[in-house]
């Protein structure tokens, strides 16, 4: 009898252990939608993420939010309701990202955004502590801009951007940073990502005859602007953000996007960058990894910002595991505290050292500046 007891129990303690072997990761993705050609590489990128990390299995569940908040809201609520998922990745864009924080932050699951806007991890209050990103904010990327437009003379800027969060952070972050460096903005303009046409904005930039304009877009919708520009004939230099640092971008703009510069992060010119580039090896075996399963030059940075999140979860799932359990609060918890303390974890787009107060964590060291020149991407010294 008392052998019996004994093999139950080890039965019993067995399926306990089981129950629990596996770490679920809630993904939401605009793989359909406006979004979608930042969204696909994310998506496709996370066949590649780990499947086991310190001894646990990682099973994903992936879901389409198709470009929108609602569907996003409600994926999240699955994720946490449903699936028992102990950390949510995504969304692709920001106002995407912004309106899932209330249900991670209620939920207390931690969540890894994929997009770029610094009001998505700033400030670090009570919500947002449970949100990290892995994108450059907006405000290293202006700032990046901005360099580049006083070293080349320009005085005088036009400014457009979406109607959205997105460009409401550009515009913030890049109007506060030119009135300190003495650029003056000599219009601000907005637009709709589903708009078929512009023309009434730039007309309007091009009246006050600035030296240069700003795009603060995404994906394809930012190629509008820049192909209305060369259309009404546009001379001055056209500045956009990393948010159209993709093939797809180059393909619908075309011939109109030569000689535009943006910043990015070091994965969309990986193979240019020095050897003592601290971000060269970690981005080259996104790319390799990522171009092994889809061609030669598919790779894009977006992907590299859902990688990026596999990245944190490797540096963070080993020090979760040594407080609790997957699929329980103390695990989620835990989890959190580790993301908020990842150190020196080399992703494709940077170094990231997170904190208390960054959860971003990422420096200098994960920007550069791009021109498109010949149709392809050229570093700028």
């Amino acid at each position: 009898m008392k052998l019996k007891h004994t093999l139950l129990a080890a039965i019993g303690l067995a399926f306990a252990a089981g129950v629990h072997a596996q770490i679920t990761v809630g993904v939401t993705v605009s793989a359909t939608g406006p979004a979608a050609s930042l969204g696909i590489p994310e998506r496709n990128t996370v066949d590649l993420m780990p499947k086991e990390i310190a001894g646990q299995a990682i099973r994903y569940v992936v879901l389409d939010d198709q470009s929108d908040t609602t569907h996003a809201v409600m994926n999240i609520r699955r994720f946490v309701s449903d699936d028992k998922v102990d950390v949510v990745l995504g969304s692709t864009t920001t106002p995407n990202s912004l309106a899932m924080i209330d249900v991670a932050a209620e939920s207390k699951t931690p969540m890894i955004s994929w997009a770029a806007s610094s009001t998505i991890v700033e400030p670090v209050d009570d919500k947002k502590r449970w949100v990290f990103k892995t994108p450059q904010n907006d405000q290293q990327m202006a700032t990046a801009i901005l360099e580049h437009m006083s070293n080349n003379n320009v005085k005088t800027v036009a400014f457009i951007g979406f109607a959205d969060a997105y460009g409401e952070g550009w515009w913030n972050q890049f109007s506060t940073l030119a009135q300190v460096r003495g650029l003056n903005v000599v219009s601000s303009q907005r637009y709709n990502r589903t708009d078929t046409s512009v023309t009434g904005q730039v007309l309007q930039m091009m009246a006050q005859r600035p030296d240069a304009v700003l795009i603060a877009g995404s994906g394809t919708p930012a190629a509008l602007p820049q192909k209305t520009l060369k259309e009404r004939g546009y001379n001055g230099k056209i500045y956009q953000t990393h948010g159209v640092a993709n093939n797809d971008f180059l393909r619908v703009c075309g011939r109109d996007c030569e000689g535009t510069f943006l910043p990015a992060g070091p994965v969309l010119v990986a193979a240019q960058l020095p050897d003592d580039n601290p971000v060269k090896a970690s981005a080259l075996a996104y790319i390799a990894a990522y171009e092994a399963a889809h061609g030669a030059g598919s790779v894009s940075t977006f992907g590299a910002h859902a990688w990026d999140s596999g990245v944190l979860l490797q540096a963070a799932v080993p020090e979760a595991l040594k407080v609790a359990q997957p699929g329980t609060a103390e695990f989620r918890s835990a989890l959190r505290d580790a993301l908020e303390n990842v150190r020196e974890a080399a992703g494709a787009h940077g170094i990231f050292n997170m904190s208390p107060t960054d959860h971003l964590g990422l420096d200098q060291r994960a920007r550069v500046m791009v021109e498109i020149k010949d149709g392809g991407w050229k570093l700028v010294n």
